[in-house]
């Protein structure tokens, strides 16, 4: 299965990266070079919300069922989140230093996934401030649970609400963006492939997670024995 990853992966995203510089057309009138910026900043984007999203959903697992490969699982979900929303945040960035501008302008956007950013921080400042295991497994993943309440008031609503020159409307002047055929296929494409690429990741994070577990289950077993 990981070998079918692979093969599904690193060609797709090679394909993605060549058709956004070579082939999909540009936006000709603002953007133009940094219309590419488009057919990552938005998938990467796409995949912080999902990320977050599995994070609460492990923890209200575990607060559930009380297992703690639960709780791992929302640990390493928050920290691919805040990765990609890293990323989103670096993408976007540059969109803005293009439309804007400058780099930041605390635009309802750029503000929006700062606080989120902040509030996911301080998850791990959390994790991190707690020594004992079963008091952190009791308290992250309400916090998780918390934390992800905000991420759509912070994401869909609050730049929606006041005015922003996010470039959705440099796009297409109507606020709505309509793309040509080309642009299309590498949006949409790289939207599949970077999903591709969160499966895999997560895949691999939990395998990891796993394997710390069990490693820690032997040695703990080791002491008892002794």
């Amino acid at each position: 299965m990981s070998k079918l990853w692979k093969i599904l992966i690193y060609p797709g995203i090679v394909l993605v990266i060549i058709g956004a510089f070579t082939w999909a057309p540009l936006e000709p009138r603002v953007l133009k070079e940094y219309t590419r910026v488009f057919y990552f900043h938005v998938p990467v984007a796409w995949i912080c919300v999902v990320f977050f999203f599995m994070a609460a959903y492990y923890s209200f697992m575990y607060l559930r069922t009380k297992d703690l490969l639960y709780d791992a699982y929302a640990q390493i979900s928050n920290e691919l989140g805040i990765l990609f929303a890293i990323l989103a945040t670096v993408t976007g960035s540059i969109w803005a230093k293009v439309t804007w501008g400058s780099f930041w302008n605390w635009d309802p956007r750029q503000t929006s996934i700062f606080i989120l950013l902040l509030i996911y921080g301080a998850y791990f400042s959390l994790r991190s401030a707690v020594e004992q295991e079963d008091r952190k497994a009791r308290l992250s993943p309400v916090y998780s649970l918390l934390a992800f309440v905000t991420v759509p008031f912070f994401i869909f609503i609050v730049p929606r609400i006041y005015f922003s020159l996010h470039p959705d409307p440099v796009i297409n002047t109507q606020g709505k963006i309509h793309l040509e055929f080309r642009q299309r296929i590498v949006f949409f494409s790289s939207l599949f492939f970077h999903t591709l690429l969160y499966f895999w990741l997560f895949k691999v994070r939990k395998a990891q997670v796993k394997l710390q577990m069990l490693l820690r289950l032997h040695e703990e077993n080791k002491l008892l024995e002794e």
